[in-house]
C-alpha cells in the first residue's frame, strides 16, 4: 500500500508548490504596481490550466489576501485600486475565453448591499453564474433593499445574491430578508449572501438571515442550484 501512495504524492506536490509560490508572486506585482507582470503571470497560468483554474487557485486567493490586508490597513489606496483593475482585466479575458452558455437555469438578481462598494467579489459571481447558464441580474454596488426585492419580483427571480465584505456593510442584509418577510414571500425568494466576512465569521449567515453561502465564486453555481431546488430534480 505505502508503495503506491507515494507516486501520488510526488505528482502533485510540485504543483502545490507552483500554485503557492505563483500567488507569492501575483501579490508582490500588485502591490508593487506592475499590472503587465501581473497579466503575464496569469496569462501564462491560464493557458496551462484555463482562466476558470487561474481565477479559482489564484486570483480569488490572492484577492482574499488582499482584503485581509486592506482591512488591517496594511496596504495603500493604490495597491487596492490596482487589484481592482488586474481583476477587472482578468474578467475581460476569462469572459472571452468562455464560450456563450444558454441562459437555462433562470434569473438571479446580484449586487452589493447597501453602503458597501467593493464589486470584485460580485463580479467574479457573475462570471460563473452566466458560464453556468444562469441570467445574471446585476444591480452594481449600494443598492437598497427594496431594490433587490423589487427586481427579483419583476424578473420572477428566486434567488437574490447579496456581497459584502465588511461586518458594518454586512449588516445592512438583514434589512433584505426584514423586505423579503414583510412582503410574505419567504421561501419564495431565497436570499444568498457571500464576501470576506463570512468567510471569517461564518455564523453570520444564519444570523443576518441568509439562506446559504458559497465558500468561493466559482462554487457559486452549486449554490444557487441548491437553494432554487435544482439540484433535487
Amino acid at each position: 500500500m505505502s508503495g503506491s501512495a507515494s507516486p501520488i504524492i510526488f505528482k502533485f506536490t510540485p504543483l502545490i508548490m507552483d500554485i503557492v509560490s505563483t500567488r507569492e508572486e501575483l501579490l508582490r506585482h500588485i502591490l508593487a504596481g506592475n499590472r503587465q507582470q501581473a497579466m503575464v503571470l496569469l496569462e501564462d497560468w491560464a493557458g496551462r490550466f484555463h482562466w476558470r483554474e487561474t481565477i479559482r487557485h489564484l486570483l480569488e486567493p490572492t484577492l482574499d489576501e488582499i482584503g485581509k490586508l486592506w482591512m488591517a490597513e496594511e496596504i495603500s489606496l493604490a495597491a487596492g485600486y490596482m487589484a481592482g483593475k488586474i481583476a477587472e482585466d482578468v474578467l475581460l479575458k476569462a469572459a472571452q475565453a468562455e464560450e456563450v452558455v444558454p441562459e437555462t437555469l433562470g434569473p438571479v438578481v446580484l449586487g452589493n448591499v447597501e453602503d458597501d462598494y467593493h464589486s470584485l467579489g460580485r463580479k467574479l459571481v457573475a462570471i460563473f453564474l452566466k458560464t453556468s447558464g444562469w441570467k445574471v441580474i446585476d444591480l452594481g454596488n449600494d443598492v437598497p433593499a427594496e431594490t433587490f426585492v423589487d427586481v427579483a419580483v419583476k424578473h420572477q427571480a428566486k434567488i437574490i445574491g447579496v456581497s459584502a465584505m465588511m461586518l458594518t456593510t454586512a449588516e445592512n442584509i438583514l434589512t433584505i430578508r426584514k423586505e423579503i418577510d414583510r412582503r410574505g414571500l419567504t421561501g419564495k425568494i431565497k436570499l444568498a449572501v457571500g464576501g470576506a466576512i463570512f468567510r471569517i465569521r461564518p455564523e453570520l449567515v444564519a444570523e443576518l438571515g441568509g439562506d446559504g453561502t458559497a465558500s468561493s465564486a466559482v462554487d457559486t453555481p452549486r449554490l444557487m442550484a441548491e437553494l432554487s431546488g435544482l439540484e433535487n430534480t
